[in-house]
């Protein structure tokens, strides 16, 4: 066993093979971060934060749920309470999120972006705020300076069809980061929000040029779309998704339900289902056509809490794991593609760890050697995304498929401040390997496991997605 001490150089690296892997293959690689919520408009305009609230608690719903279950009211949240106080309530929970991800995120992040080292605390609280506010207001600590200082790359925002993509079109020239969309069609088959999706069809037709006003002109709207997104960088597609919608709708069947949803008639869940498998496919099948990669994360749970979507609405924490079966609807869904040879580079996320099986086979089931590991199961997604989960991930995935294929990490998060996460996970990851190592598990052959480290890292990612 190697020395270690809590966000030490050699943090979460307990032998002493894992820690020779982590800082002589891992550490320093650049990131490509292909899935995350960040705002384009911050990257292109370069946003300076004036507060460590301003970056660090703003939208942060993982924060706002462990302030909430700390006793924390609500205007310390999402309320209009000065930024101090707001961050004086999240110091005095960090001391209770011991064995949450968030204690390890928090301290990690303090310590890569500022140079701190202290723990969080409500006696270092003020401290801390003033001395991190100060920096955040110097030209080191700009959005593109944080990107720069964390060796980004390339960055995947999540963009609604109908945005006119202006962030990213001003940004596209500059010799920052890159920053390219992705194309998250959600809205366009939201038909159970009966008050907002017609508004919704008017908003994405304007964009399109086209009236929606039948199944056909909205799949002609979301092609335009995507021939838009294409034009400006885009070649990645993603769903949010409960499970994989099927059905044996005809297209006939399928245009009469759209009429009815267009009249605010309501359709059983077996028929929204299968309109929503019509439009799905027939995205897919363009995203196919264009080469795209297509990500489903699927299984979540979304927006329980009645009042406080009324009163916050969607994504302020109140989402949870959802226990929908998978297995049948995703074989046939992705079968259904492939019977056809229209099935896209495809990565698939769970957020149930019952599931974790299911999805690491399941993406066994459509790789058919036209181009490595084509089919992938995602990095630990949300509620999984800590150190028990990536591990959980990366020994399932070992058993059931190719680690050393594994396209790696991403943030899927709202804040700047978010990247050392792709530190944490390659750390859990050399730390599983070096324990093998000793462990007589695999070869001590550190050249070798070294690059399988820095493929899953980096060059797995930069050669699947080809940015």
């Amino acid at each position: 066993m190697t020395s270690t001490e809590f966000n030490g150089e050699n943090f979460l690296l307990q032998t002493k093979t894992a820690t020779e892997l982590y800082h002589s293959f891992a550490s320093g690689l650049p990131i490509i971060d292909y899935h995350n919520h960040l705002p384009p408009q911050d990257v292109a305009e370069n946003r300076q934060f004036q507060n460590l609230t301003e970056i660090w608690l703003e939208g942060d719903h993982y924060k706002w749920r462990a302030m909430r279950t700390n006793g924390v009211a609500e205007k310390y949240c999402t309320g209009n309470v000065s930024p101090e106080e707001k961050f004086k309530q999240w110091a005095a929970t960090v001391s209770y999120t011991m064995r949450n991800p968030l204690y390890h995120w928090t301290h990690l992040e303090l310590k890569k972006y500022f140079g701190i080292s202290r723990l969080l605390t409500p006696e270092s609280a003020m401290d801390i705020y003033n001395q991190c506010s100060e920096q955040l207001r110097t030209k080191e600590f700009t959005v593109q300076a944080l990107l720069k200082k964390m060796k980004v790359e390339v960055i995947c925002t999540t963009d609604d069809p109908a945005d006119d993509l202006r962030y990213h079109i001003a940004h596209a020239n500059s010799n920052s980061i890159k920053m390219l969309p992705a194309f998250r069609p959600d809205l366009a088959y939201a038909f159970e929000d009966t008050n907002g999706y017609k508004t919704y069809l008017k908003k994405l037709g304007e964009a399109a040029s086209i009236e929606i006003n039948s199944l056909s002109t909205l799949l002609q709207a979301l092609e335009k779309r995507a021939d838009f997104f294409h034009s400006h960088g885009c070649r990645v597609a993603d769903h949010g998704l409960e499970y994989m919608p099927v059905g044996k709708l005809s297209l006939a069947d399928a245009t009469k339900f759209f009429e009815r949803v267009l009249k605010n008639e309501a359709l059983s869940r077996k028929k929204i289902s299968g309109l929503k498998s019509v439009i799905l496919n027939h995205l897919c099948r363009i995203y196919h056509a264009k080469g795209w990669v297509q990500q489903f994360h699927v299984g979540a749970l979304r927006n329980n809490n009645a009042r406080l979507m009324r009163e916050l609405g969607p994504n302020t924490g109140f989402d949870s794991v959802g226990d929908f079966p998978q297995a049948q609807t995703m074989a046939k869904f992705f079968s259904g593609l492939d019977n056809t040879n229209q099935l896209a580079k495809t990565i698939i996320y769970n957020l149930n760890p019952a599931d974790n099986s299911v999805f690491a086979t399941m993406a066994g089931n459509f790789n058919d050697g036209s181009v490595v590991a084509k089919m992938q199961w995602g990095a630990s997604w949300w509620f999984l995304d800590q150190k028990d989960g990536i591990e959980d991930q990366l020994n399932t995935l070992s058993n059931m498929g190719l680690l050393s294929r594994f396209v790696g990490m991403l943030t899927d998060s709202r804040s700047f401040l978010s990247f050392p996460r792709h530190e944490y996970f390659r750390r859990v990851l050399c730390n599983l390997l070096g324990r093998d190592i000793e462990a007589g598990l695999l070869p001590n052959d550190l050249p070798v496991i070294g690059k399988m480290v820095q493929d899953i890292g980096y060059h797995n990612t930069k050669n699947y997605f080809g940015f």
